[in-house]
């Protein structure tokens, strides 16, 4: 940029003649002219961004901390159909008889619902090829559990908590074992 011969006092701030010395300041005008200056209406601003930060962080802060909350529960849940599932498909695959198999089954899916906190767990299993008893030897084995993880902080009014209600359902399958016997 090129420099400018014009100053930044006001036009009538300057004295000709007479020691160089101004009249008014540079900078500062007066308030009544509405142009610098505090004024009655700064006042009543001043401090206020700190409160609408707060406000706005907590309107902000308040549904994404729900919503990991609520993630947390469903991945935890998720998590927990799924390990239900493989380790029901393993420990009946594994069975000596059909008794054992019910037993172990049922082991499983207390001690995983006792883990993962799972609520009404729905275990239903069945065999391919289709036509004989579930399990037999040499069949595969298709697990799967199904179960429902409800929302935090929604009130049983007007059966919310039920239609506020996420399913979750994991499936596995598993080899019978050919020495599987059938008692």
């Amino acid at each position: 940029m090129r420099p400018s011969n014009r100053s930044t006092e006001p036009r009538g701030a300057r004295r000709r003649g007479g020691g160089g010395a101004t009249v008014a300041s540079a900078g500062v005008r007066s308030s009544r002219d509405g142009q610098g200056g505090p004024t009655a209406s700064d006042d009543a601003e001043a401090g206020s961004a700190a409160l609408e930060f707060i406000l706005v962080g907590l309107l902000l802060l308040v549904p994404l901390v729900y919503l990991v909350v609520s993630l947390g529960l469903i991945q935890g849940q998720s998590l927990g159909a799924e390990a239900a599932a493989r380790h029901v498909a393993r420990a009946v695959s594994t069975a000596v008889d059909a008794e054992d198999a019910r037993a172990r089954a049922d082991a499983v899916i207390a001690a995983v619902s006792d883990e993962y906190g799972l609520d009404h767990v729905d275990l239903s299993i069945e065999c391919t090829p289709a036509g004989a008893t579930c399990p037999r030897a040499g069949a595969t084995l298709h697990v799967s559990v199904r179960t429902v993880v409800a929302l935090p902080l929604v009130p049983p009014v007007l059966d919310l908590d039920r239609i506020a209600a996420i399913p979750i359902e994991a499936a596995a399958a598993h080899k019978v074992s050919r020495f599987w016997s059938e008692r």
